[in-house]
């Protein structure tokens, strides 16, 4: 499988990082970035083809991936709209959708959508897929293929999925990361050192998240079995619940779905 890169920036690096260690050849992979220092270090770290502009070699791939902004997205397929025929395009420009990328496209119609999360950086991140009804199975399990370079994946049955997508796992670290914030601002006011406080709130996230992965039970039965009646986490636990720390939330959930579907709204407009 023949894989051309539109945008060489963090995750389309991390991208072809692991399909290289999966045992996917650099002379299979080329990369389209207009920064020459990129181009530089996609060249030296990878050794793949990396060029400034789309050309027919680029184009003669099986895979395309559109790994540049959402807001310069549609600039950069203008050189090729009416250009592809058998390619199966792969979207994770965040936000739009796929009939307007298709439209940029002149019409094609063989697309994936995608949303994979920050933690594919090193290699942990987990990727949201919807496939236009044109791809067949081949071109489900190509996308698939290479997304989970990086991480898992999930397929949704509608497009409109990928926001909640999105509002779950795409911004989902940033919640993470809020909360192991606030867990080591709260240690700090304890009285512990900052990096005592940091690493007791960072370890005990991560470990509490393998147990989970690791486990059949639901997150609500293992949190049930450390919480004691009457003891210290039992007592955190009402602590929030009164609080309403369930409907916080599903609140910012909701609040990041709808301005999901806002900016697909914004960003697909002609």
């Amino acid at each position: 499988m023949k894989i051309t890169f539109l945008g060489g920036g963090n995750m389309a690096v991390a991208l072809i990082g692991g399909l290289l260690k999966r045992g996917f050849k650099a002379t299979d992979v080329q990369v389209v970035e207009l920064s020459g220092e990129g181009r530089a270090r996609l060249a030296a770290d990878f050794g793949v083809r990396a060029i400034e502009a789309i050309d027919d070699a680029a184009l003669a791939c099986d895979v395309l991936v559109l790994a540049v902004k959402p807001q310069q997205l549609r600039a950069a397929v203008a050189p090729i709209a009416g250009r592809l025929d058998r390619q199966l395009v792969v979207s994770i420009a965040a936000g739009l959708r796929l009939a307007d990328i298709g439209r940029w496209l002149g019409g094609h119609g063989k697309l994936v959508r995608c949303m994979p999360n920050t933690p594919a950086l090193i290699g942990a991140g987990i990727t949201g897929l919807f496939a236009d009804a044109s791809v067949d199975a081949a071109g489900r399990a190509a996308a698939e293929e290479v997304l989970a370079a990086v991480g898992s994946t999930v397929w949704v049955q509608d497009e409109a999925q990928i926001d909640g997508v999105t509002a779950i796992s795409g911004s989902g670290p940033a919640y993470v990361f809020h909360f192991i914030e606030c867990l080591q601002a709260s240690g700090e006011a304890l009285g512990f050192e900052a990096d005592t406080a940091r690493k007791l709130a960072i370890d005990t996230v991560l470990g509490a998240a393998r147990l989970a992965a690791g486990s059949a039970e639901s997150p609500a039965v293992l949190r049930e079995r450390v919480t004691s009646k009457g003891g210290t986490t039992a007592a955190a636990l009402a602590s929030m619940a009164a609080d309403g720390f369930p409907d916080v939330i599903r609140r910012a959930v909701v609040a990041a779905e709808a301005r999901g579907r806002e900016l697909g709204d914004e960003l697909g407009r002609d």
